[in-house]
């Protein structure tokens, strides 16, 4: 069915079906430790290396985000389930990271140790759309992880529900 007006809801459940990446993006620095779970991530350009990253400004650590000026988009792996739901929930900031094993590369935004690859940035131009702030970040290092076993599946979200995808070595 085509509409002329696009509801919120109808607009909501289009998004649903398009696949997308987990990602925890995290800050750290005079505003504090702060993370939440994204999927509205993506590149813009390779020269200089940018991504893009929403994150709807009623979020509790929009501020933070803000004030600290960095972030890590780290790309979840299959088995990071449980770190995506944690970083998504409405625990404190202290539980959240109590959640795997964390490191810094050059902002000092923590680095997920095991996540299948970490952008470390900088936060160069934030432009707020509707319920969204978007965050122009410039990338300033990058950590891809070896992966173990030859294992390289990524977590990913569709239609509401996580999936895998990627090469799982076979026995």
């Amino acid at each position: 069915m085509i509409k002329d007006m696009i509801e919120a809801t109808d607009f909501r459940d289009a998004m649903s079906l398009l696949t997308t990446a987990v990602n925890v993006v995290t800050t750290e620095g005079v505003s504090g430790i702060h993370g939440f779970t994204a999927s509205a991530v993506c590149s813009v350009t390779d020269t200089p290396p940018t991504l893009l990253v929403c994150m709807n400004q009623t979020s509790r650590s929009h501020a933070h985000f803000i004030e600290n000026k960095t972030l890590s988009v780290n790309v979840l792996g299959a088995h990071h389930e449980s770190i995506s739901n944690a970083f998504a929930s409405k625990l404190s900031s202290e539980e959240r990271f109590k959640q795997g094993s964390w490191t810094h590369l050059k902002t000092g935004a923590p680095i997920l140790e095991d996540a299948l690859v970490s952008f470390d940035c900088e936060i160069e131009q934030v432009q707020e759309v509707g319920t969204h702030s978007v965050f122009m970040c410039r990338v300033v290092a990058v950590k891809q992880t070896e992966q173990q076993g030859g294992q390289e599946e990524s977590l990913v979200y569709f239609n509401r529900a996580y999936s895998r995808v990627g090469q799982a070595e076979i026995a």
